[in-house]
């Protein structure tokens, strides 16, 4: 009988723990919401009109994108070895696209954004804060992941407080249309490989282009002329949502963009290109309501939520080339 009552109450309290762990993981893995960056980076200046200050709206929005996927609910879990935190894997798919974005913006802030041509001095804030971005996404001590990010956080503080000084002239940002075609350059790369990923789903027949247009490259090793892609059941939601971690940070960063170049894309007649940009990006952050992503079959009876994410994607990725295009015309 002792027995008995003993493995009851242990299943009871397995059936518990389960719940709580459960109903916890449920609300960590709920991702942050879109925001209007011109008011969140209005309550972050002090006495300061943002918009008269080259580089402080997309400074700013940087720091308030790091600084939320450290701060949301349950914090950073890409490196947690506790449950629940060790069992998720939506949200940290989530943070890790995020962070690179982060990564990408923080290298364009380093070499193109900040220096005025190719023989000027780096900013010595960024050139520190760069490399506290790519510390391993994973690393929970010695240094932990959030505190090389806290770190590389307050050096992008100072940058942005110097940037807004008058008296000083040390620390600049030029809103010059090559240097945002530089970072935007980088960005087209990162969503084709998202939109190539996330159409993987389905499995496709592709064509080798790699050599494509240039009839005397040649590439390290051979490669089948034609081959199969698709993308594990096991990553798909993986795959899912850290492009969807991606579009979010990029989303911020595009409409800061807008704020700091707006002078720039309307002497380019590129403003409303970039407003489409934003608008596909706004889509990809529509609520998903149903409790697992979906992988139907391209013109089947279920939905395949990767192929839609692929489409929003790539819709911006044209649009971003189409801007870059118009950026580079005189």
């Amino acid at each position: 009988m002792r027995k008995s009552i003993s493995t009851k109450r242990i299943a009871i309290v397995i059936a518990v723990l389960f719940l709580i762990f459960w109903l916890i993981g449920l609300y960590w893995s709920m991702a942050p919401d879109a925001y209007d960056v011109k008011k969140r980076v209005a309550q972050q200046a002090q006495n300061i009109n943002p918009e008269d200050v080259a580089g402080y709206t997309l400074t700013a929005t940087m720091i308030d994108v790091s600084e939320t996927l450290l701060d949301k609910p349950g914090g950073y879990l890409s490196n947690d070895v506790m449950p629940p935190g060790v069992f998720l894997d939506n949200m940290p798919s989530f943070e890790f696209g995020a962070l690179e974005m982060i990564r990408d913006l923080a290298l364009s802030m380093r070499k193109d954004f900040s220096r005025s041509q190719s023989q000027s001095l780096e900013n010595p804030y960024l050139t520190k804060a760069h490399p506290k971005f790519n510390m391993d996404h994973k690393s929970w001590m010695f240094p932990s992941s959030e505190s090389s990010y806290r770190d590389g956080i307050e050096l992008l503080k100072l940058y942005r407080d110097q940037l807004a000084n008058p008296q000083n002239s040390d620390s600049q940002f030029y809103t010059r249309a090559d240097n945002l075609r530089e970072w935007l350059k980088q960005v087209e790369k990162r969503l084709g490989s998202y939109s190539q990923r996330l159409s993987a789903s389905v499995g496709s027949a592709r064509i080798n282009t790699d050599l494509a247009g240039d009839s005397k490259a040649k590439q390290s090793t051979s490669v089948a002329q034609q081959r199969t892609v698709k993308t594990s059941w096991f990553k798909l939601d993986n795959n899912f949502y850290e492009a969807r971690g991606a579009t979010w940070a990029l989303l911020h960063f595009l409409k800061a963009v807008e704020v700091e170049f707006y002078d720039v894309l309307e002497d380019k007649n590129a403003l409303v290109s970039l407003q489409q940009i934003i608008r596909e990006l706004e889509a990809t952050q529509q609520s998903v309501f149903s409790p697992v992503i979906l992988n139907g079959s391209g013109f089947g009876m279920l939905a395949n939520h990767s192929l839609v994410m692929a489409n929003y994607i790539s819709r911006a990725n044209a649009a971003l080339i189409e801007l870059s295009e118009l950026l580079s015309q005189g």
